[in-house]
This record gives C-alpha cells, sequence and structure tokens, in this order.
C-alpha cells in the first residue's frame, strides 16, 4: 500500500472531542491544512490551538459558511470534510435530543458538502450498529460489515440512518467519495490503566466484543480514508488489533457466547471486531495496543 495522497485543506468537525483531538494533530502533523470546528459552549476560539471555528452543525447556514470560506478571516479551498461531531454515545441525552442533533448535523454536513462542491466526506459511524449491547449474540465471529446493520438504540439508529443517507447521496451524486468508520470505543493512553481489571468479569465487556480504538490509530484510520478514491459510500470497522483482555478471544467467546459460529483460526488476543476490510483496501494497521503501555507488556515481570 502506497502513502496515502492526501486533500490539502480539510474540515474537521468535532475536533474537541477525544477522538477529534487526535485526528486533528495526526492530520495537521502529516501537513494537512486543518480547519477545526466544533461548538463548544463558551469557549472562545482564540483559545484553542490552530485554525478554529465555533459552528452549530444543526444549522445548515452556518455550516455552509464554513465548508465555502465565508466565514471572515478563514479561507475556502476546503477538499474534504470529516465529520466526527455528534451526542457521542447513547445515554447522555435525551433519545428525541439525541437524534434530533445527531441527524440535522449529519445532514447538513453531507448536504453542505455536495452544495460547496466537496467530492470527498469520512464520517464517524459506529461500533454500535453492529449489534451492541450484543445482548442477542452476534451473528458470527469476528463480526464485520457483511452482515445488515442491527441498531439497539436510538444512538445506533442514528447512525445505521446516516449510512443509508449515504449512499443516497452518492447516488445522486456518482463523484462523491463517502467513507463510514464504524469506530470502536476510543481510548487515549490515560485510559488504559484498568484494562488488567476487566479480566475478573469477562461478561463487563462484552457489550462490544471487547474491543477498542486507540485514538492515534483512529487518527491513522481517518487519515487512510482520506485518502481512498473509490466513488460511492463504504463502510469499515476501525478498532484495534487486539482486545482490551489478557484472556485469549477463543476462550472469552467460549465462555460467554458459546453457540456463537467462529469464521476464522483466532490469533491469542486478535479483535473480534474485523479490521480486515480496513487492512485491505484502505491500508489500515494498528500501530498501538493497551499492552505497550500497562500489565506485563509494558515491561513489569509476569
Amino acid at each position: 500500500m502506497t502513502d496515502p495522497v492526501l486533500p490539502a485543506r480539510v474540515v474537521v468537525t468535532g475536533a474537541t472531542g477525544k477522538l477529534g483531538r487526535a485526528v486533528v494533530a495526526h492530520l495537521r502533523g502529516v501537513g494537512v491544512d486543518v480547519l477545526a470546528v466544533d461548538r463548544v459552549g463558551g469557549r472562545d476560539p482564540r483559545d484553542v490551538d490552530g485554525e478554529f471555528l465555533l459552528v452549530d452543525l444543526t444549522d445548515y447556514g452556518q455550516v455552509v459558511e464554513a465548508f465555502t470560506g465565508g466565514a471572515d478571516e478563514h479561507a475556502g479551498g476546503i477538499g474534504a470534510i470529516v465529520h466526527l461531531a455528534a451526542v457521542p454515545a447513547p445515554g447522555l441525552m435525551s433519545n428525541a435530543v439525541t437524534f434530533a442533533n445527531n441527524s440535522a448535523a449529519t445532514y447538513n454536513v453531507f448536504a453542505a458538502a455536495r452544495a460547496a462542491g466537496i467530492r470527498r466526506v469520512v464520517w464517524a459511524s459506529s461500533e454500535t450498529v453492529l449489534g451492541l449491547p450484543f445482548d442477542t449474540p452476534p451473528p458470527y465471529a469476528p463480526v464485520d460489515e457483511e452482515y445488515a446493520p442491527r441498531p439497539e438504540s436510538t444512538y445506533s439508529l442514528n447512525k445505521a440512518l446516516e449510512e443509508e443517507m449515504a449512499r443516497h447521496f452518492c447516488r445522486w451524486d456518482p463523484e462523491l467519495v463517502m467513507v463510514g468508520l464504524r469506530f470502536s470505543n476510543v481510548m487515549d493512553v490515560e485510559d488504559y490503566a484498568p484494562f488488567p481489571s476487566f479480566d475478573a468479569d469477562p461478561r463487563a465487556r462484552r457489550w462490544n466484543l471487547w474491543g477498542y480504538i486507540d485514538s492515534r490509530d483512529g487518527a491513522q484510520a481517518v487519515e487512510r480514508a482520506l485518502a481512498y478514491d473509490r466513488p460511492g459510500a463504504d463502510v469499515f470497522i476501525i478498532a484495534n488489533a487486539d482486545t482490551v483482555m489478557t484472556r485469549s478471544s477463543a476462550s472469552l467467546l467460549a465462555e460467554v457466547y458459546p453457540g456463537v459460529e467462529i469464521r476464522k483460526e483466532l490469533g491469542e488476543h486478535e479483535t473480534l471486531l474485523s479490521i480486515d476490510k480496513a487492512r485491505r483496501l484502505l491500508g489500515y494497521e494498528p500501530r498501538h495496543s493497551w499492552r505497550d503501555h500497562v500489565g506485563p507488556a509494558a515491561g513489569d515481570p509476569a
């Protein structure tokens, strides 16, 4: 896989979130000119490092202005959109508020990008469309992109509808490239300290098949997706290569989901959120693991 060819200037929405911060830093680090966008109540844009614009994504006019250089002191020339902004999980706000915010924001981003002639959109879909919290067992393991979405919350329902919306935007405009990244549970290095304790109860993290995504690898996936040039809408699971557990992946499935079909020979700690498609088509390859930071893998004696 050759090094990605990236657009020169990109808007990143949700830029002050956990993943957003990592994505903005990563893209700027590889030479991309980033306009960071978010809605942070009471925050002065001058307090944010680099170019930043306060935007309410539920207001279509503000989105168009941000994407076309209409805001004072912010240039146009946007080559791609990275849309990460959202109420980030179920249960944080009422269902109706979550749906109203996330659906309107994503529609406005998709529509404004098309209106502005921006042909490349990468957005945060979610692992939740796979059937989380897996109270109903997954159809097989590792799970992949080959079965239909199974939303089990309002948040996840909206993510599934975003994927369908992208398909229709691309049907209307065959030149569009729209890439949905089904991110797993985003983690920074400081989040890894409790990971060894997860082994005490393997059912506690079954809700996402013991998956996670290091924010730095999430940012790498965004970079790869920005270079993806196949027209149309596509989705990719983005997780780390391992699980959050020290127990083997096979033993976890045998104990918690004994009736689920295992479709491949599993590595010792291999992710059960398949990243094979992202590896094959995006050239994505995780570079980080929680094991590098805590526990025996970080250098302590076993």
